[in-house]
């Protein structure tokens, strides 16, 4: 399962979307697919709700209990430095699309700090072919 570890509020938690409903409901909450959202936050496009929404659902995909899930963002979500929450679900977002360190160890050897580079360049579709070329070689 991709899935992303950070400090958040009170200790250490997971973040993940291991089903297609959570992606799907990601998707209904911000009104952005996916693909849009992560663009949204590699250009600085994002608002709050965004944020807040990455984190919330990240969580109970990584196993917090909904109302868990809600109340840790509710206290430690508004009211902290936005960089500091930014950091957070920007780490479960991108997780999302390239999986994390843990997940690399297990993943195909696909450059994974290439495509996260490229990522942050705003050219996705070209970092992914060169990164499966890389493989191919």
């Amino acid at each position: 399962m991709i899935q992303h570890k950070a400090f958040f509020g009170d200790g250490e938690k997971t973040f993940a979307f291991p089903t297609r409903e959570l992606v799907e409901e990601l998707e209904r909450k911000t009104g952005h697919g996916v693909g849009a959202l992560f663009r949204r936050f590699r250009t600085s496009d994002y608002s709050l709700s965004d944020v807040l929404q990455v984190i919330r659902i990240g969580l109970i995909g990584g196993g917090t209990a909904p109302a868990e899930a809600d109340q840790l963002v509710s206290v430690y979500g508004v009211g902290r430095p936005l960089a500091e929450v930014f950091a957070v679900a920007d780490g479960v977002i991108t997780a999302l699309f390239f999986g994390s360190a843990e997940d690399d160890a297990d993943a195909a050897a696909i450059p994974q700090d290439k495509l996260r580079q490229a990522a942050a360049n705003g050219d996705l579709a070209a970092a992914i072919s060169a990164a499966y070329e890389d493989v191919a070689e």
